[in-house]
């Protein structure tokens, strides 16, 4: 997707209704001896951990069976910065008690979803940064809508309303600033998802071409979408190609059937996307489980990035 200039920018802005919040965003100057070294890395997840269903507690795949190991395999990956998807309330007070060493954001706030219950419910999309790693120095959430700051409002025919969440934070180690922007695109509409991406993208075109920045979340879309091709034309890198080369890596989807050769082959729907000084040194689709018990429907994602 073609950028189309700043005066275009601010007219989404303005009919978004976003111009009064939009970020401060000018260029933070440091002396040369405070921006730390060009190899420092940061390890960033991209975690969909299935909602807390009932009909998956009756096969024995619900949220109180799969916990442990949820938070088990979270907790060994050592990450600096996680992204999750389908998180609903009990679920977000579990992982804020359990991964002490983080700071939750992202789904207190408006409970604006018409769908209380079940599988819509009022799953969000909460961001955990490392508290030793980072300083948070700014944070919001939008709805991927043509109304962005109407609570749970739906457009492009999606399925259920969706919404993002970001961080802007001081990386201690760089004395760098970084922003992670997390989502969850609709699981239905083709339209949903391309008009819901361009929300994401031209919220994020703000900020200068310098500025690191990082995308993750569950796209429910390939590499060969429209989707995904309108995150490249607007400049954002996948760390996982940078990481491992272009070929077509495994699906990261399988039904709670993890490696089980019957099952159906999936796409790689999860990604970690990245613009400015970013680059992916290492990614991997991991496939732990812990005792037997997967962590989830989805196979988590982890993403190795290298300032430049």
């Amino acid at each position: 997707m073609k950028q189309s200039g700043k005066s275009n920018r601010r007219d989404f802005f303005r009919k978004a209704g976003l111009l009064a919040a939009l970020p401060l965003v000018a260029k933070l100057e440091l002396p040369a001896a405070e921006i730390g070294s060009k190899g420092s890395t940061i390890k960033v997840l991209t975690c969909n951990i299935r909602v807390d269903l009932e009909e998956d507690a009756a096969k024995g795949l619900g949220w109180k069976d799969r916990r442990e190991a949820c938070l088990t395999i979270i907790r060994n990956q050592k990450a600096d910065l996680i992204g999750f998807q389908e998180v609903l309330k009990g679920q977000f007070l579990d992982l804020k008690e359990q991964l002490t060493d983080y700071f939750a954001f992202g789904f207190d706030g408006p409970e604006m979803d018409q769908f209380k219950e079940g599988y819509h419910g009022i799953a969000k999309n909460p961001i955990l940064f490392s508290k030793k790693r980072f300083e948070l120095l700014a944070a919001g959430a939008y709805w991927l809508s043509e109304t962005p700051l109407k609570g749970g409002s739906i457009s492009w025919g999606s399925a259920r309303a969706r919404n993002a969440c970001w961080v802007r934070l001081l990386d201690k180690k760089t004395k760098r600033e970084i922003r992670l922007t997390n989502l969850h695109l609709d699981h239905v509409s083709n339209e949903a998802k391309e008009g819901q991406i361009k929300v994401v993208l031209d919220e994020a075109s703000q900020y200068q071409p310098d500025f690191p920045q990082i995308i993750t979340g569950d796209f429910n879309v390939g590499m060969e979408s429209k989707v995904y091709q309108d995150i490249m034309d607007a400049g954002w890198k996948d760390s996982f190609v940078q990481a491992n080369g272009p070929e077509k890596p495994q699906g990261t989807t399988h039904g709670f059937k993890g490696e089980d050769p019957a099952r159906k082959k999936s796409k790689k729907i999860d990604f970690v996307f990245v613009n400015g000084p970013l680059q992916g040194i290492e990614s991997h689709i991991i496939k732990d489980s812990y005792k037997g018990r997967l962590p989830s429907d989805h196979y988590f994602v982890s993403a190795v990035l290298a300032y430049q």
